[in-house]
C-alpha cells in the first residue's frame, strides 16, 4: 500500500494554500502556442489570449430554451442595430466602433426589450444588465458586450424571468471600464 498524506492533511495543505495565498502563486498550464485561425470579419486576437467559444457575438437562443424568443416590436430598438458594432484594439483594449445608427440612438430616450440578469441577488433591483438571450446557464454570460446593456432604474424593479421593456436615456459606451458597450439610465419598466 503507497503511502501519502491522508485526507486530514490534505485538507489542513489546502487550507494552508488557501490562508497563505500560495494557491495564487502556483504554476497555470501555459495557452496553446497556437491559436486557431480566425474566422472570416473578426476582429485580431491580442498576443496571450485564448479564444473561447462563449461570451462573445450576439448571443444565441437554443432551441431547447424554456424561454420564449423575443417577439419583433416596431416600439423598442432593435437588437440587430446594436449587435452590428464592429471593434477595434486601442492600446492592448479591445474597444467599440460605433456606427452612424448606433451613434444618432445616444443620449436619448430610447426602449430596450431583453431578458434581465441580475447582477445582485434579490427580488428587485435598481440595476441589472439587459440581455439579447436569456440566461441558460448561472455561470457563463448569454454573448458578448454587444448583446447586453446595463440597466440603471430610477426605482427597483421586480426581476423577471419572461421578457421586459425598459426606457430611458441610452448611452452608446467608447471606453466603459467594465467592457460594456451600452447603458441605459434613468429607466422605467414599460408594458
Amino acid at each position: 500500500m503507497a503511502a501519502g498524506p491522508s485526507g486530514g492533511s490534505m485538507a489542513r495543505l489546502w487550507v494552508c494554500f488557501a490562508v497563505l495565498g500560495c494557491v495564487g502563486a502556483m504554476p497555470i498550464p501555459a495557452p496553446a502556442q497556437v491559436p486557431p485561425p480566425p474566422s472570416a470579419g473578426a476582429p485580431p486576437m491580442l498576443p496571450g489570449s485564448i479564444d473561447l467559444p462563449g461570451g462573445k457575438g450576439a448571443g444565441l437562443h437554443g432551441a431547447n430554451s424554456p424561454f420564449a424568443p423575443l417577439v419583433d416590436r416596431a416600439d423598442v430598438v432593435a437588437w440587430s442595430v446594436l449587435t452590428d458594432v464592429k471593434t477595434q484594439v486601442v492600446k492592448k483594449r479591445m474597444l467599440p466602433a460605433f456606427n452612424t445608427t448606433q451613434l444618432a440612438l445616444n443620449d436619448k430616450t430610447q426602449r430596450i426589450q431583453g431578458f434581465m440578469l441580475p447582477i445582485e441577488p434579490g427580488e428587485k433591483h435598481r440595476r441589472f444588465l439587459l440581455s439579447r438571450v436569456p440566461l441558460t446557464c448561472g455561470f457563463c454570460l448569454p454573448g458578448g458586450p454587444e448583446s447586453m446593456i446595463e440597466v440603471r432604474t430610477q426605482t427597483p424593479v421586480k426581476y423577471s424571468l419572461e421578457a421586459v421593456v425598459v426606457e430611458g436615456r441610452f448611452m452608446a459606451l467608447r471606453d466603459d471600464e467594465y467592457g460594456l458597450f451600452y447603458r441605459l439610465t434613468d429607466a422605467v419598466m414599460v408594458k
